[in-house]
């Protein structure tokens, strides 16, 4: 199905990938593991048919579905540009979920139409199907690309990271899908947890530096082999004491003892009530973890705490004293405030160096327009060196895999030990060892008492010591009526 023998590519202007030597049969289900940066998104890009051959011999099924952060960004990005035709006085309707899926059919059948219903309903994208395409939440949208894949009926379907962004209901449910549909296609996934890896995987690639650094034998993977890639992957070093603050531009320390206080809470989308009733107030020190499936509303109630989302005027809602809608400006509450999430690194688009990134956190803005201080900039690069990326301090951010980008995105926002820390989903995209290091921090932090934390994730194994109290959305969502199945 799959040949390749000493390959080079071009990917995209200027990145190029060397694939010496490999092989899969149709059936043979592979996994692509190792490190962030060692170029598992790219290599999943080659063998999805992405990239140009230079040299070598290369052979690729005639029909390849590929499902990646890269293409969720892209369309993400074009519906936007869609929704901004106002500025031409161009009225364009928003693309509804259905519209991203069926766009590339010419014919849409009946038995289309079915598998379509009965993805959507074993991935709980049932009822949002005729939703705007930009009102899903990230999981949401993983879900329906993952939908549209599979409906071009692919001989190689290749998902980077399919599982990031999805609760656990959607991980159980997309490995039955997975174990289904090995029956009918061959697989290849990119995996950053070796838990989330299928029990049916016949192959593994583990990478380094670019390369296919090893490979389990075509035979099977056997015991052996799992111990020798978990040695691999596991964890190097704890991490060392936190950087300390900038004493020279100090943002002013919050009188308040409550940081935010929401009563009787409620976001609506049109008829569809996302949660409703939620009295909740966060008191300095204690930390939350915010749990829900997809769609439930979790982020949208962070972004209501940042000011990224219109529903803080609708709402009673004070952040660090102020009360939304009451005239305070929004750098009133972001000079608090530290964010990691799904969202912010999807409009993180300015090419500028990575140690830019992390300096843009002393100013909340995205890209740096300030001239930082020699104190910031020493504080920047502490930062980078902690998460093992100071050698990278000049590299554009763009040039960054997924995952060393979530990296610099965390220490951003913890550059300047914010008040309030908001974590959606922080540790998407990172390796096993990146991972514990992200968390080893976070537990620090949340234990020197200098900044509150409010996590999102849905991954059990993924604890940061210090965080005691939940706040569940399930227990505010409404009902949702049943509709008839097309």
């Amino acid at each position: 199905m799959l040949i390749f023998q000493q390959c080079r590519f071009l990917l995209g202007l200027s990145h190029q990938v060397q694939v010496s030597q490999l092989q899969l049969s149709a059936g043979q289900h592979c996994a692509i593991v190792g490190a962030n940066g060692s170029g598992k998104s790219a290599l999943a890009a080659v063998l999805a048919g992405q990239a140009q051959l230079l040299a070598g011999h290369a052979e690729l099924p005639a029909r390849i579905s590929w499902v990646s952060s890269a293409q969720q960004q892209a369309l993400i990005e074009a519906e936007r540009r869609k929704g901004d035709a106002d500025i031409l006085d161009v009225e364009v309707d928003p693309s509804s979920a259905r519209d991203i899926i069926c766009r590339d059919h010419q014919h849409w059948s009946d038995a289309q139409e079915q598998q379509l219903q009965q993805l959507a309903s074993m991935l709980r994208l049932q009822q949002r199907l005729d939703t705007a395409f930009l009102a899903l939440s990230t999981g949401e949208t993983r879900k329906l690309l993952l939908i549209k894949a599979i409906l071009q009926q692919p001989e190689l379907l290749v998902l980077d990271e399919p599982f990031n962004g999805l609760d656990v209901d959607a991980c159980s449910a997309l490995q039955q899908l997975l174990a289904d549909l090995q029956q009918r296609m061959t697989l290849v996934l990119v995996l950053n947890r070796l838990s989330e890896l299928p029990d049916f995987t016949q192959k593994i690639l583990y990478l380094a530096h670019g390369e296919i650094e090893w490979q389990s034998a075509d035979a099977g993977i056997t015991a052996l082999e799992l111990a020798e890639l978990a040695q691999l992957n596991q964890l190097q070093q704890a991490p060392g004491p936190l950087p300390g603050k900038d004493r020279d531009r100090f943002t002013p320390a919050l009188a308040e003892q409550i940081l935010v206080r929401l009563r009787q809470g409620k976001v609506q989308y049109g008829d569809r009530v996302i949660f409703q009733g939620l009295d909740w107030q966060i008191q300095r020190g204690e930390h939350w973890q915010i749990t829900g499936p997809n769609g439930s509303g979790k982020t949208c109630l962070l972004q209501m705490l940042s000011g990224d989302n219109s529903h803080c005027y609708t709402n009673d809602l004070q952040v660090f004293g102020y009360q939304r809608g009451n005239g305070e400006s929004i750098w009133d509450i972001k000079q608090h405030l530290g964010l990691v999430s799904n969202s912010l690194q999807l409009q993180y688009r300015v090419g500028c160096p990575v140690l830019h990134v992390v300096l843009s956190g002393f100013y909340d803005s995205i890209g740096l327009y300030d001239q930082p201080s020699a104190l910031q900039i020493q504080l920047a690069q502490q930062w980078l060196a902690l998460i093992g990326l100071e050698a990278k301090a000049k590299d554009s951010f763009q040039s960054l895999s997924f995952g060393d980008q979530r990296l610099v995105l965390i220490v951003r926002a913890m550059v300047k030990h914010p008040t309030l820390l908001i974590l959606d989903e922080p540790c998407n995209g990172l390796d096993e060892l990146n991972r514990l290091k992200v968390l080893a921090l976070l537990s620090v932090l949340a234990q020197s008492g200098e900044s509150t934390l409010l996590y999102v994730n849905h991954h059990s194994e993924d604890k940061i010591d210090g965080i005691h109290r939940v706040l569940r959305m399930t227990d505010y969502q409404a009902p949702v009526p049943d509709r008839p199945v097309a």
